[in-house]
């Protein structure tokens, strides 16, 4: 029964914040856009970025309050289904939490506000600082939250005592080996999100021939942003975490890399079928000393692989090895087609070219699945600890919550989460195709 409930409380998390991790990567990398297109309105007095911005901003709103609703429940489960977790970490994990909430969200929220209901009712000036503070306190908030995450990678800044992890250093918690690699990795992820919305929805309009003006220059502005930041995606960021989950996470690096045996001269696998029951690869095709290379520097270094580490202490090794590779083909993809937009801008064939356009329509979800993915190779590769090397995932459940309630409550979230979810989509797809809209309204200054 216990091994039923740990199951089903993993899977219950892994759902709820599955799916509130779709919206706040699209919010942050919409805010970011926005603060450009707000930018250009004021700077030029173009109406064109005015109803650029107008609708791009309706689509923030609508992922920002989907996104807070779901990010509540998501919270709640730490003192319900995890109990023996936050009694071990409630001293070190609270902290970056309490801080999100009061030095980002409330922030962002208050801000948001205001740029929603102030335009025309402040100044251009204002108007464009409202929304440089919603993007700004949206990345302070993920900043806090990776940070609370990368604790349980890269725990720093504790002792245990009395049977829990209590802080002696806050700054050393915080600002732990993994955090900032990690943040400006998914930052850069969340930009490529937004962009990918631009792209993808400026092509519908081109499609539908919407509005060429604003279809024009959000296409140009999003292609360009989302290259830049699909490229910081991989490298350096990417890189450099992949380096660093080498040297403090090995066993992860050699799940993730599909490195079965400790080597010098360690190979990067070009394709592989991964198996399970025991950890194997079908088909595999090696680059050799390329994975030294990567992780130390040296084609001769010699790598871990799973072969020196217990078989309790292994992430399990399929779904770490096929998320990552996936993702890696993702960010792959992005570049080249955010690059091969950008030629076709340049040879100023792009609007003609509907196949292509019809791909960056379809590829509007293809970050987030790339996030999600992320997002696995990051938790599943940590396990079977919830907390590196402190605490194990089989002891950090709740051991008076039964199977049955844990059951009940993922039926109730996975109903709630799937009428959200198609409300969204519904709202997102109807704000789309009726695309911009010129709204004549008296401006006041402030």
């Amino acid at each position: 029964m216990d091994m039923d409930t740990l199951f089903l409380s993993r899977l219950q998390f892994a759902l709820t914040i599955g799916f509130h991790f779709l919206f706040p990567p699209i919010s942050i990398g919409l805010a970011w856009l926005l603060v450009a297109m707000e930018g250009a309105s004021w700077r030029t007095g173009n109406p064109v970025y005015e109803r650029m911005s107008r609708m791009f901003a309706k689509l923030l709103a609508l992922t920002f309050v989907v996104g807070v609703a779901t990010g509540i429940v998501m919270e709640f489960q730490f003192g319900t289904n995890w109990s023996e977790y936050s009694k071990f970490v409630g001293d070190i994990f609270g902290a970056p939490l309490a801080a999100e909430s009061v030095f980002a969200f409330f922030m962002e929220s208050t801000f948001l506000g205001l740029y929603l209901f102030g335009r025309n009712r402040v100044s251009k000036g204002i108007h464009w600082f409202s929304i440089l503070m919603v993007a700004v306190g949206a990345t302070i908030s993920a900043f806090w939250i990776i940070a609370a995450n990368s604790w349980q990678q890269t725990p720093a800044g504790y002792i245990i005592q009395n049977n829990r992890a209590e802080l002696t250093s806050f700054t050393q918690a915080i600002f732990n080996d993994s955090t900032w690699l990690r943040f400006f990795h998914t930052f850069s992820a969340t930009i490529v999100c937004g962009a990918f919305v631009v792209t993808g929805v400026s092509a519908y309009w081109a499609l539908k021939k919407k509005d060429m003006d604003v279809t024009r220059r959000s296409m140009k502005l999003a292609l360009i942003v989302g290259f830049i930041a699909s490229v910081l995606t991989a490298f350096p960021t990417g890189h450099e975490h992949a380096i660093q989950v080498a040297k403090t996470q090995p066993e992860k690096f050699a799940t993730m890399e599909g490195l079965l045996k400790t080597q010098t001269r360690a190979p990067l696998l070009g394709f592989a079928i991964p198996l399970d029951n025991p950890p194997r690869l079908i088909g595999a095709i090696e680059i050799p000393g390329v994975l030294s290379l990567m992780a130390h520097g040296d084609i001769n270094a010699e790598v871990k692989g799973l072969d020196a580490f217990a078989e309790d202490e292994r992430p399990p090794f399929f779904l770490t090895f096929v998320s990552f590779h996936n993702m890696v083909a993702l960010g792959t993809l992005f570049i080249g087609l955010m690059a091969f937009g950008l030629f076709l801008l340049y040879r100023g064939v792009l609007w003609e070219t509907k196949w292509f356009l019809a791909i960056l329509v379809a590829a509007i979800p293809l970050p987030l699945v790339a996030t999600q993915l992320g997002w696995i190779v990051a938790e599943v590769g940590r396990q079977p600890w919830v907390v590196y090397r402190l605490l194990r995932t089989a002891d950090a459940f709740s051991p008076t919550v039964s199977a049955g309630e844990v059951l009940f409550s993922i039926v109730l979230f996975g109903t709630i989460y799937l009428f959200l979810g198609a409300l969204y989509l519904f709202v997102f797809i109807r704000e789309v195709r009726e695309g911009p809209v010129e709204e004549s309204v008296e401006e006041v200054t402030v």
